[in-house]
């Protein structure tokens, strides 16, 4: 995968992600999963002798057409040094918290560069946002027991030898696991998608697709303050719910209940949508369309509903965008991250004072990993979805 951050002349190839031996192994397995825990005096000493431990990794098989499964990937045990070479400027990460994101699905495809990402390479570990702790380091920008958030590997400990897409976390006072969230990159997605792309005016009306999710809660969210109405969708009445009674959203509705998605937008915006977030694509981008003021904007982030099909299905209502002097514009979460610590100023006083309600779905353990991430296009999912590695 590859990061191409604005103002500065930058990427970030996963292949930076250095791979260590991988060694399958037979594991007896009784009761719960047993996990390794390093004194922090016993880790000290392993990374300062350079020691080798083991590395519980979750490996991407092979290319993936139509639906993912579990079985397109699987865990195995490698190993890895505890130290850093001298002649690097990497880092050492014991990863603690892995974030499930959508786009994920689409470096499972054989493909190259589209939007500055690159597939992930069959019999590696998958990589994502996480949050890490630094266990050793050779790059000046990072030292031993800094807390960071960026891009990682999906296995107990990554070697990253060009950690470009990597942030010190200098804020504890929240749960760190926030920081695959509501405080990294989908909360930097929630917030420059409504803010800096849709320019909200207030009072206008806000319509949320897959609303319940990572991105969705937030932005209904930062919508309401500003006196907005706001409408999200979501897959299960229990999301249904969530959205109205708990995150203060003014309507929602289930969109495997309406056989008619232009019937039941119309049903709660009477005189139309002013800003819509794109989250799903496909059929219900055709409704939406239908039910744009004029001058409306649509911010496009994901279209999860055409992630698993061969075939990407058409929209039909383009000419919308004409008639009603429509802006449809998509970004990604990259093109804002010099601006995450202006992000942070706004939010984290929210998060303090319990302005912001904030769901996350935490499953423990890395092999739990396939079942939580292909949840995702199941709607298992309520919230966030997180996976732990490790608790510190």
């Amino acid at each position: 995968m590859t990061f191409r951050l604005p103002n500065k002349k930058l990427t970030y190839p996963c292949n930076a992600i250095v791979q260590q031996s991988v060694k399958p192994r037979r594991l007896a397995v009784s009761g719960r999963c047993r996990k390794l825990r390093l004194s922090e005096e016993n880790r000290q000493r392993m990374a300062s002798s350079g020691e080798e431990v083991s590395n519980k990794q979750l490996i991407f098989r092979d290319y993936v057409t139509g639906f993912p499964q579990e079985s397109d990937m699987y865990v195995t045990t490698g190993t890895v040094k505890l130290k850093v070479s001298e002649d690097s400027n990497g880092v050492l990460l014991k990863n603690l918290y892995l974030s499930c994101d959508p786009y994920m699905r689409i470096l499972m495809k054989k493909q190259e560069g589209v939007g500055g990402f690159s597939s992930y390479t069959p019999g590696s570990p998958l990589t994502g946002f996480g949050v890490s702790k630094v266990l050793d380091s050779r790059n000046p920008e990072f030292k031993e027991g800094d807390l960071v958030w960026g891009i990682t590997g999906w296995e107990e400990y990554s070697l990253i030898t060009n950690p470009q897409v990597l942030f010190k976390i200098l804020h504890t006072d929240v749960p760190l696991s926030y920081y695959t969230g509501i405080l990294g990159m989908p909360g930097l997605t929630a917030y420059a998608g409504f803010y800096e792309v849709s320019s909200p005016k207030k009072g206008e009306n806000v319509f949320i697709s897959a609303a319940s999710g990572a991105v969705g809660q937030l932005v209904g969210q930062f919508a309401k303050p500003m006196g907005c109405y706001v409408v999200g969708s979501a897959g299960s009445k229990d999301k249904v719910d969530l959205l109205k009674n708990k995150l203060g959203f003014d309507e929602a509705f289930n969109y495997k209940e309406e056989h008619d998605l232009d019937a039941a937008l119309k049903r709660c915006f009477p005189e139309g949508i002013d800003i819509y977030f794109e989250n799903v694509g496909g059929k219900m981008l055709d409704a939406v369309l239908l039910n744009m003021r004029p001058h409306g904007r649509i911010a496009v982030c994901g279209m999860i509903s055409q992630y698993n099909l061969d075939q990407p299905e058409g929209v039909h209502n383009l000419m919308s965008i004409i008639y009603k002097r429509v802006r449809l514009e998509g970004f990604g979460a990259p093109d804002y991250f010099p601006q995450h610590p202006k992000f942070l100023d706004i939010v984290l006083p929210y998060i303090r004072e319990g302005k912001i309600k904030y769901i996350e779905d935490i499953v423990e353990g890395l092999e739990k990993g396939p079942g939580a991430f292909i949840g995702l296009f199941k709607g298992q999912n309520v919230g966030k979805q997180v996976v732990v590695v490790a608790r510190e």
